[in-house]
């Protein structure tokens, strides 16, 4: 039994880890990876396409065709229990393509569904196994579930810094304090977000691009925000606070310290990256102004540190914003 509950929770981890393939496309359904293994051996693997369809396990048995039956689904999220015009219920596909087991890493709190896409599968004399991993497959999801949750998008800070602090020199100078491997790492993570910001200061001093420099990538190139209570120019959109960010799931802050201290102080960023050069400025500009923060006491435990990795002679920190629930 033991030696099953770790399969089970390796395959799960297998389709959670093929779920972030759909980000950011999946938009606005969440981004699920399913896995169909049958005696030991893959035989069909999909994640949500651009769009939010088809959804992974459609895709999944489609690979699979007749050597689905029998077999069992792992699954990032709850199959889906509602039909809509553009596809059947995913709870119902796998019933009809004869999967005998699915295992779920988390349920899908969409009323819609929200266990009974679940029941409908034990209703089928399916063997369910649910709350495999499901921080896990809440992580992978954490726009759609941040948007599902509480109605904002899940918002990213990039700040790329000496190692005193500073974001440029003194008269702005800021090409380039981190190597080649971070500016790729941070190409990589613009791809994976719908939308990208930056403050008035930056846009005028740097006329930023904000696209995907990365090949095969080109065309993820996110939507470009510019926070300005004033005009946007052509190609960007303007939004006036950090609270007014709308229409997107995920949205990466990329520059300037007026508008990373603004959504600091708004609480409105979930995951920091923090890129480190191994130099020292003496005198520049600071990565953040003022955030709020009326007592030291309050600077602590907010952030979790989720990842740690060098980047040729640059590290990376990622770190979590720690909330309540």
């Amino acid at each position: 039994m033991q030696h099953r509950a770790r399969a089970d929770a390796d395959w799960v981890a297998a389709a959670i880890a093929l779920s972030r393939r759909g980000r950011p496309d999946a938009a606005p359904n969440p981004n699920v990876g399913c896995i169909l293994v049958r005696e030991g051996r893959v035989v069909g693997r999909g994640w949500t396409q651009a769009g939010g369809r088809p959804h992974a396990e459609v895709v999944a048995l489609a690979a699979a065709g007749d050597s689905a039956r029998g077999s069992t689904a792992f699954v990032s999220l709850e199959p889906c229990a509602h039909a809509s015009p553009r596809g059947p219920a995913c709870s119902d596909s796998l019933i009809a393509a004869g999967v005998a087991r699915v295992v779920v890493a988390a349920q899908d709190p969409d009323p819609r569904t929200d266990g009974q896409g679940i029941a409908r599968l034990q209703d089928a004399g399916i063997e369910v196994v649910f709350n495999v991993l499901p921080r896990d497959a809440c992580a992978a999801m954490a726009p759609w579930w941040t948007r599902h949750a509480e109605g904002r998008p899940y918002v990213t800070l990039k700040l790329a810094t000496s190692l005193d602090g500073c974001i440029a020199m003194a008269d702005g100078a800021s090409r380039w304090i981190t190597g080649d491997r971070a500016r790729a790492h941070g190409h990589l993570e613009r791809a994976m977000h719908q939308a990208i910001l930056v403050g008035r200061g930056t846009y005028d001093a740097d006329s930023p691009k904000l696209d995907v420099r990365l090949p095969g990538l080109e065309a993820r190139s996110p939507r470009r925000l510019l926070l300005t209570r004033g005009a946007a120019p052509a190609g960007w959109t303007a939004v006036a606070s950090p609270e007014a960010v709308e229409g997107v799931d995920s949205l990466l802050v990329e520059g300037g310290a007026g508008a990373a201290s603004a959504f600091l102080a708004a609480d409105r960023v979930d995951r920091l990256l923090l890129y480190r050069a191994p130099i020292l400025i003496g005198g520049g500009r600071s990565a953040l102004g003022d955030i709020g923060l009326a007592d030291l006491a309050d600077a602590h435990g907010c952030w979790r540190l989720a990842d740690s990795r060098l980047l040729g002679s640059d590290r990376l920190d990622v770190y979590e914003r720690v909330r309540e629930g």
